[in-house]
Formats: C-alpha cells, sequence, structure tokens
C-alpha cells in the first residue's frame, strides 16, 4: 500500500528536520511519501523541509490553523493514488516507530481510521496534571454521548483510510481532531486507537489550547456540539418536554388555589410563567422534530457528497 505522511508545520525549522529523518529512518524501504503543509511559517520551516527530504511542501500564504493545514493535506491526498494518509506532528512529540502500528489495523481492514492513544490506561510521560485528567473526562463524556469507548479525543497522531477521507466532511477549526471522531462514528467509520509513545517538551506552547481555562471552555462546546448534532431530539426535545412539565406543575397549582378562592390574584404570576413555559416547550419540541429532519436530510446530501468526491477524483479504489 502507498503511505502518504502529512507534517503540518509552523514555525518549527528547528525540529522538522530531525522528524523528516525519523520518518525516513522508521520507514526504510517502504512505499511513502512525506508531505509537509507549511502553515504560513515566518521562519525557514519550507527550506528545512526541503533540504532534509520532503517529497513535497505545500505552502499556505497565511496561518490556516492545524484544521485549514489538515483540510489542504487530504485535498491533496485525495488527489493522488496513495492508500493510506498518516498525520503527525512536526515537532518530534511523537514516536515515527508508531507509524506501523498505526498504519497496520487499516491495512488488515480491520479499521478505518487509527488514532494514538498517549493515556493507554496510565498517565501520559510528562503531560500536565489537569490536562491530563480533563482529556480523559472529555473523552468519556463524549464517548457515552456517542454510545462509543473513546481513549484520546485530542491526539492529531492518526492514520486514514482513502475511504474514510472521502467520507468525513473536513472544517477548519480547532477542534477538527474532535469533530473527525463524531462525523466518523456517524458515518459507521471503524475508529480504533492504538497505544503510541510521546514526549512532552516543556517549551512546548500548543497551538490550540493557550490555558486551561481555554482548554475547559473549548471541551464544553465540543460536548454541546456533539449533543446537538448526534441527538438533535434529546439537545432540543428534552428541555422542551421538561418545560412543558413544568408548567403542567405551576397550572395545577394556580389551579388548586383559584378553586378555593376563586380569584387569580395574588397567583396570576403562576399562570403566566405556566404559559409562557408551555410556550417555550413546545417550541423546543417543535424545533427537536425540525432538527431531526434536518439531520435525515443532511446524511442523503452527504451521502452524494461521497459519490460526488469519488467522481471528481477519480477514485478506482
Amino acid at each position: 500500500m502507498k503511505i502518504l505522511i502529512n507534517i503540518p508545520a509552523f514555525n518549527e525549522q528547528e525540529k522538522i528536520g530531525g522528524t523528516i529523518k525519523s520518518i525516513k529512518k522508521s520507514m526504510e524501504g517502504k512505499n511513502i511519501f512525506i508531505q509537509v503543509v507549511d502553515d504560513g511559517s515566518k521562519d525557514d520551516t519550507v527550506k528545512v523541509s526541503k533540504d532534509n527530504g520532503a517529497d513535497l511542501v505545500i505552502t499556505h500564504e497565511y496561518n490556516k490553523g492545524v484544521g485549514g493545514a489538515f483540510k489542504t493535506a487530504v485535498s491533496n491526498f485525495l488527489k493522488k493514488d496513495y492508500d493510506i494518509m498518516v498525520n503527525i506532528d512536526a515537532d518530534g512529540q511523537f514516536d515515527s516507530d508508531d507509524i506501523i502500528n498505526l498504519v497496520k489495523p487499516i491495512k488488515e481492514h480491520k479499521a478505518d481510521i487509527v488514532i494514538g492513544s498517549r493515556f493507554s490506561g496510565k498517565d501520559a510521560n510528562g503531560i500536565p496534571f489537569i490536562k491530563d485528567k480533563l482529556n480523559r473526562l472529555i473523552a468519556g463524556i463524549v464517548g457515552a454521548l456517542m454510545g462509543k469507548k473513546i481513549d484520546d479525543l485530542t491526539c492529531g497522531y492518526r492514520a486514514y483510510s482513502r475511504e474514510s477521507l472521502l467520507r468525513l466532511n473536513l472544517i477548519e477549526t480547532f477542534t477538527y481532531t474532535q469533530e473527525t471522531i463524531i462525523d466518523a462514528f456517524g458515518k459507521r467509520l471503524r475508529v480504533k486507537w492504538v497505544p503510541i509513545h510521546v514526549k512532552y517538551f516543556e517549551d512546548r506552547k500548543s497551538r490550540v489550547v493557550k490555558s486551561i481555562y481555554s482548554y475547559m471552555v473549548k471541551s464544553i462546546l465540543i460536548i454541546v456540539r456533539t449533543v446537538r448534532d448526534v441527538k438533535p431530539l434529546v439537545f432540543f426535545g428534552l428541555p422542551g418536554v421538561l418545560l412543558i412539565f413544568f408548567s403542567i406543575i405551576l397550572f395545577f397549582i394556580f389551579l388548586f388555589y383559584y378553586l378555593q378562592t376563586f380569584q387569580t390574584t395574588p397567583y396570576r404570576t403562576l399562570l403566566i410563567v405556566s404559559a409562557s413555559s408551555l410556550f417555550l416547550g413546545l417550541l423546543l419540541f417543535i424545533f427537536a422534530l425540525i432538527a431531526d429532519m434536518i439531520k435525515r436530510h443532511r446524511k442523503i446530501s452527504e451521502e452524494n457528497l461521497y459519490l460526488l468526491r469519488k467522481i471528481i477524483y477519480k477514485d478506482k479504489k
């Protein structure tokens, strides 16, 4: 099988050369193609990449972020006749020897996407304690919502089959690593996790997470979007039903006092709140039905988009 190894890079002139050399050594004798997506670097990332043997360097005129770099990589991958794409960071954080373990389940037709797991049931070497626990917590919550076991939600060290990249809908945001997993499960693609070796550098700054606070906010947004996109009936319908139930309780409380005095004062507020809750609850329930219909139509559109991609890229696999 032909393997394209993609390296997204932004101002990585100091480490990308070593990463490319390491990949070549680990994959010696294999049919590989090393592609670097330079995401608007201001240093000599492009020159260092070429000098150290990158087969292709694609340059963005401006920084598009990790999601944009990944989308560019996938677009170029699909234009060629490669079978598997491996995505690995440029900074040497990941061990290139693990590439073999990532592509093996795809070669054996046991998985469509294989993701490196940095945790493997124990504390990852060097990862900040809070970030470690938050990663596990968010992965557990999203996994429970999806009805799947997720070992690592945010690791970017992955291998993709050609079929999976034809089916996935890519977005140019920082959460592409999480949202591709959610999208993959929604399309019934087989996702597998394998243990990997990771080195965390004290001076390494994440391009995605600037602080624990921002990470928590972004993680909460991921959970909310997961429920909204995967289970729209629950996302809109459950609050709607609760509001309707609440309005009924308030109405009976109002009715109880009204039948005793035959006066609306001073319980008129209960009636107003009850009516407002009923209206809002019914509105949310209607939204839930509409969102569910949109979800069904989206599946049809995505299948048509998949077939269109097969035609555009003249895919014969």
